[in-house]
């Protein structure tokens, strides 16, 4: 007869942090916020046929494919919108070196910073332009929990590309600190300026 032994192989994200004791505080965001152990955070596009499907991939892998196309910002594209777009090995790097330098900034587990700082960055009101009587007026709207996440994470990139772009400062220094910033609730990161301006309209507009 012949024995065999199991071993049981603790999975991580990037085979560094376990990510399974990070909750997400915000009730809102519970669902939104997708925390899976996975040595490479990439489903290769398998729910993109799949209407709110993107809500089940990895929050760290949704950072990454914003990073590769950023968005529009004031209705024109980022310089940076074509630098990444297709080069997943490269926001692969960025992404592992921005949350290994968070790791050493804050001495905690950098998917919970992560996760802190989307909550904290995540604006709840917004507007919208309604018609009316051939006039346009703003209104306020409250922000659904997936669009929530999709701004934020817009933010950070564009924030983190803003001041890495013709500087000397690196991408993935730029994306830390933007994350780190958000993580302590500071108004000179970008994500939490743009919250303070989308809630501070909103509520001028009700």
């Amino acid at each position: 007869m012949f024995g065999f032994v199991v071993f049981m192989v603790e999975m991580k994200l990037f085979n560094k942090w376990d990510v399974s004791g990070v909750k997400v505080q915000d009730p809102g965001l519970k669902d939104y916020i997708c925390l899976t152990n996975a040595p490479v955070p990439r489903s290769s596009g398998r729910n993109a046929k799949f209407r709110f499907y993107k809500s089940k991939n990895n929050i760290v892998e949704r950072l990454m494919n914003k990073l590769m196309v950023t968005g529009h910002k004031g209705k024109k594209h980022k310089v940076s919108s074509g630098h990444m777009t297709g080069k997943v090995a490269n926001v692969y790097n960025i992404v592992l070196k921005a949350l290994g330098r968070l790791e050493k900034q804050t001495n905690k587990n950098p998917i919970e910073v992560l996760v802190k700082a989307i909550e904290n960055a995540a604006p709840r009101d917004e507007v919208t332009s309604i018609e009316y009587g051939g006039a346009r007026y703003a209104q306020a709207v409250e922000v659904s929990p997936q669009r929530r996440v999709d701004l934020v994470l817009r933010m950070f990139t564009q924030g983190a590309y803003q001041k890495s772009f013709d500087s000397k400062i690196k991408i993935q220094d730029a994306l830390a600190d933007e994350i780190s910033k958000a993580y302590n609730n500071d108004p000179t990161s970008q994500a939490i300026s743009k919250k303070f301006e989308l809630e501070r309209q909103a509520d001028s507009s009700r």
